[in-house]
């Protein structure tokens, strides 16, 4: 089974062509000072299907992060999803980038992520939410902690330890294949974006 997966809802685009678990190729994009990542999604899936002399209809499945994390991002990687997902009538799987980073150091670490508003959004075997960081800093003591870069300095302090996924190359979409292969839901038309906390558009 062919799989593409890719996520632009973090610090950068990752995209990943894999056979069942065996990694083909994985490219890793950071943002430029005139274009977001996710704008060189569409670009860069096609030159990675090209260079393995693949097209779309190839494909046997879609994995993508649905968040929390960049609205835009979230935006590109589920809508890309869906599209490519129904149009070639194969099966589609979301993943919260929180689930993602708690296996970047191979297990079930607690994550919690910037989600501002003096908030972060908490993982710690499932999704917690969005938690104020008072209550935050009670629940890290004593734990190892995945964060960002934005909360680094305030996890250290309180945690037993602190790792930004910002600051090393983790497979994130590596990651991704493997637990989108756990996954029991693959409808495309299930497949949507994990907003914790309202867009800001919306917000107050």
């Amino acid at each position: 089974m062919k799989i593409l997966a890719f996520d632009t809802c973090l610090d950068k685009t990752y995209i990943t062509l894999s056979e069942d678990s065996k990694i083909l190729k994985t490219k890793v994009i950071v943002s430029d000072s005139e274009n977001y990542h996710s704008a060189y999604l569409l670009s860069t899936i096609v030159k990675i299907l090209k260079e393995f002399g693949l097209t779309p209809k190839d494909l046997d499945m879609i994995a993508t992060d649905i968040g929390p994390g960049s609205f835009t991002g979230i935006r590109a990687c589920v809508t890309v999803a869906r599209v490519l997902a129904q149009q070639l009538n194969i099966k589609a799987v979301g993943v919260s980038s929180l689930e993602i980073l708690s296996k970047i150091l191979g297990d079930n670490d607690f994550v919690a992520l910037d989600a501002r508003k003096n908030k972060a959004y908490v993982f710690d075997g499932k999704i917690i939410g969005a938690v104020e960081l008072e209550e935050v800093d009670n629940m890290v003591s004593n734990r190892l902690v995945i964060t960002d870069n934005s909360l680094y300095s305030r996890i250290k302090e309180n945690a037993q330890e602190a790792v930004s996924y910002q600051k090393s190359d983790y497979p994130i979409s590596e990651i991704l294949v493997n637990l989108a292969l756990k996954k029991e839901e693959t409808n495309w038309a299930k497949l949507k974006p994990l907003y914790i906390q309202p867009p800001p558009v919306f917000g107050k």
